[in-house]
């Protein structure tokens, strides 16, 4: 992002060369920054992994609290029914109880399974994109020339250093071409 501007309106002090290098240091550190972040891919594939394994898990514990409420209902429903006949009414009501106990647990249990499978897409998902960016970064790591690779590899490792190093050459550079549009007019 190269602010330039015409011809004899350069910084006319000290002061506004102090301004415009300032100015040019936050734009840097802004660019950098949206760079930093649009290169974490593995922190962006955690974060959705761990979406998706809590967006499951909070499908799970839905889906066994309806089975469990269904299954009470239906418990609740079968136990009033057989309270109400007498003889072989009572004896089918408790038959009828058995069939939503099992109904219930039935629900209850495929939605342990559903549960169990949504999480297992998530963390596949979340490897698939690990194993994307590793590739990415293995693939890069190989179209750099052979000395920088070392460098390379200690700066994905630790890139406070690189980072610091890069916007103090940014700024220095800005500073030059500011000296220059100053000292040749």
């Amino acid at each position: 992002m190269t602010h330039r501007t015409p011809h004899g309106s350069g910084a006319k002090g000290p002061d506004e060369l102090r301004q415009q290098i300032e100015q040019t240091r936050h734009q840097l550190g802004d660019t950098v920054a949206q760079l930093m972040e649009k290169a974490d891919v593995k922190g962006r594939a955690r974060a959705r992994a761990a979406d998706l394994r809590d967006k499951a898990g909070a499908m799970t514990v839905q889906l066994r609290a309806s089975a469990a409420h269904a299954g009470h209902d239906m418990q609740g429903k079968a136990a009033r029914a057989g309270h109400a006949m007498q003889g072989g009414a009572a004896r089918a009501g408790h038959a009828v109880q058995g069939t939503a106990a099992k109904a219930g647990h039935a629900v209850q249990g495929s939605a342990v399974k559903a549960g169990h499978a949504v999480q297992g897409s998530a963390a596949r998902a979340g490897h698939a994109v690990q194993g994307r960016a590793a590739d990415a970064g293995h693939s890069l790591e190989g179209s750099v020339p052979q000395p920088l690779r070392g460098a390379l590899r200690r700066g994905m490792r630790h890139p406070g250093p690189i980072i610091a190093v890069g916007v103090l050459g940014a700024a220095a550079v800005a500073a030059g071409i500011a000296w220059r549009r100053q000292h040749h007019r």
